[in-house]
This record gives C-alpha cells, sequence and structure tokens, in this order.
C-alpha cells in the first residue's frame, strides 16, 4: 500500500467561486480507477501544538495499491487535466509519500 498525500496552499487572491471550483477539481480526482481511496480535507480544529501545521488549505489522501497504481494515477487524465487546470490556483504545494 502506498499512501499518498498532497498538501495545498492556495493563493490569497481567489475569491470564493476560485475556491469551490478547486475542491470540485480535488474531488473530481476520486473518478481515477488506480485510487482506492482518496480523502479530501481542510486543516482540523485539534488543539494548537507546536508540531501541527495547520497553515495549508487543503488535504488530499490518496490510497495506492503499489507503485504500478502510483504510476497509473500520475499519468490518469483526471489527475493530468486537474493540474493543468488548477496548478496556477496554488501558491505551494507539498507530497509525501509512505509505504
Amino acid at each position: 500500500m502506498l499512501v499518498h498525500t498532497v498538501l495545498f496552499w492556495l493563493k490569497d487572491e481567489l475569491d470564493e467561486a476560485q475556491r469551490a471550483a478547486f475542491l470540485a477539481g480535488l474531488e473530481s480526482l476520486q473518478g481515477i480507477a488506480a485510487a482506492e481511496a482518496v480523502y479530501i480535507g481542510t486543516p482540523a480544529e485539534t488543539p494548537a501544538r507546536p508540531v501541527i501545521d495547520t497553515s495549508y488549505d487543503y488535504c488530499l489522501t490518496v490510497l495506492l495499491a503499489d507503485m504500478a497504481a502510483h504510476d497509473a494515477y500520475q499519468v490518469d487524465p483526471l489527475h493530468t487535466g486537474f493540474l493543468e487546470q488548477f496548478k496556477p490556483a496554488w501558491k505551494s504545494v507539498k507530497i509525501y509519500d509512505a509505504d
């Protein structure tokens, strides 16, 4: 199992409609066949601690069976289309992949 987690920091100037479109774009990734599960969230309201980062806007976590599924996910038209459409919307992105 490969856990693919992506944190997005969106540009401050995005309006509510642009943010809603971004969320819809994230949700479209649920249609990728290689993904066993897709979770989308925003920072939780857990008690503040120095080790907790709540500075991001959205977190995407995708569960993939193996590296072959990861590779298929990366080139899936839904994924490449999401990147093409929404890359201009974020100011930063971080990816954490775990076995």
